[in-house]
């Protein structure tokens, strides 16, 4: 294992943090219990005073088959998977095109689109170095109780890599704005949108500072600059507070708060 300082208003998606002192995992390392564990930093803003960091490195970025099954490193990124299976004409993986990225941080929150989601092709999770059935992990929309670090995952390997789908997930950005964020910053309530609901409540394309609910989707909060945390947290707890007081509903962040 070795340190790397990471600057966040460069790596993370949203484009917010500031230089940090990150572990570095190796494979073979023991895990420490002290640090939390962060991938391509995608769905993530990171505060001023962040807890202790640790990420995987290149090591658990790898593809290797094993008889009728795809044993996938967590820190691969989504777009080498989809070219991976692609190439080698394996079903199941288009949706990944539409989400940035690594494996780890999909299986961390069951990440999907629409009804495609990474648990329904999954068949089992290495966690803290012991592979667990899909079965024995609790998961469900946008959430998944891995009581541990995944480094790798197996999938059974079924052939006829579909283009049509992904192209017609691919489209399905044509929604979303190009500028920096974190992805959809709620979860979708059950038979809603989050989106509708922060558009409802007035606060579609709202800005505090250089960070703003964005105009083409407003669920994704941007980045219009020089965005900071405090900002961003500002109108997070705005939207929650103003659709709880409009609708009764408690949005649960999809962005991840460090």
């Amino acid at each position: 294992m070795f340190f790397k300082t990471i600057d966040f208003s460069k790596y993370a998606s949203i484009k917010v943090g500031q230089p940090t002192k990150v572990l570095m995992l190796e494979r073979g390392d023991a895990i420490p219990e002290d640090r939390y564990l962060i991938g391509g930093a995608n769905n993530l803003l990171v505060s001023p005073t962040p807890p202790a960091l640790m990420m995987l490195s290149k090591d658990f970025a790898y593809i290797e088959e094993e008889d009728d099954m795809l044993i996938i490193g967590a820190a691969m990124p989504t777009g080498r998977i989809v070219s991976y299976t692609k190439k080698h004409n394996v079903a199941g993986f288009e949706f990944c095109a539409k989400l940035p990225g690594t494996l780890g941080g999909m299986l961390a929150m069951n990440a999907g689109v629409k009804s495609y989601e990474i648990f329904n092709i999954l068949e089992s999770i290495e966690i803290d170095g012991k592979w667990i059935a899909k079965a024995d992990i609790p998961h469900g929309y946008r959430f998944s109780k891995l009581n541990g670090i995944a480094t790798a995952a197996k999938f059974k390997k079924r052939q006829g890599f579909d283009q049509a789908l992904l192209d017609d997930l691919l489209a399905l950005r044509s929604n979303q704005p190009h500028t920096p964020s974190a992805g959809s910053a709620f979860k979708n309530p059950e038979g809603d949108h989050a989106g509708r609901l922060i558009e409802a409540v007035g606060l579609k394309g709202y800005r505090v500072g250089d960070m703003s609910w964005s105009e083409v989707h407003a669920n994704f909060l941007v980045n219009l600059g020089q965005g900071s945390y405090a900002d961003a947290k500002t109108l997070i707890d705005l939207a929650k507070s103003k659709v709880k007081e409009r609708f009764d509903i408690d949005l649960k962040e999809e962005i991840k708060i460090l």
